[in-house]
């Protein structure tokens, strides 16, 4: 027997979009983690800046998405945060072979891992930008600005994956 939602179809629709707004949060909370970690330990001084003006903005990015979740009406689910902070600090204890120091590797992961978790924030971003057309309380400029600004993102990180991609195989 299939149970339906006692809201109806529309309290139906906004509890599947509060699923996946928190599963986005999760990985927004994964993503500024793994931001700020890069943007304390870089490769280099240029990265340095690079990195962390990307966290600053991935952080403001993890805020509009609060922001949108608090005028859509979903409620933020803290453990759903918390296990994506939690997960980006078990994501640091990976056999790297080097019990004290950080692999040669672990950058070029660490930014790929990130570049992938942008793209996914675009993806959110698109799929929210498209329920705007039918929803007032979504901003659709403030949409498009989030979906340009993370395309951006993603171009930095290509740029910054392939130079590190270089020094990792060369040191390693």
């Amino acid at each position: 027997m299939t149970r339906t939602d006692p809201r109806g179809p529309q309290g139906d629709r906004l509890a599947l979009l509060g699923v996946y707004l928190n599963d986005h949060l999760a990985g927004a909370t994964f993503g500024t983690e793994l931001a700020r970690r890069l943007a304390r330990s870089p490769v280099d001084a240029a990265a340095g800046e690079t990195l962390k003006a990307l966290s600053a903005d991935i952080m403001a990015d993890r805020a509009a998405l609060l922001r949108i979740m608090k005028d859509l009406g979903i409620r933020a689910r803290g453990y759903k945060a918390g296990a994506g902070w939690a997960a980006e600090k078990i994501g640091r204890l990976k056999n790297n072979r080097r019990l004290l120091s950080r692999s040669p590797l672990s950058p070029l992961l660490e930014l790929e891992v990130l570049r992938l978790g942008v793209e996914g924030k675009a993806a959110g971003w698109r799929t929210l930008r498209e329920l705007a057309e039918a929803d007032d309380r979504l901003d659709a400029p403030r949409l498009d600005s989030l979906l340009k600004r993370a395309v951006h993102q993603v171009e930095i990180l290509e740029d910054l994956r392939v130079q590190q991609a270089a020094k990792s195989f060369r040191t390693a």
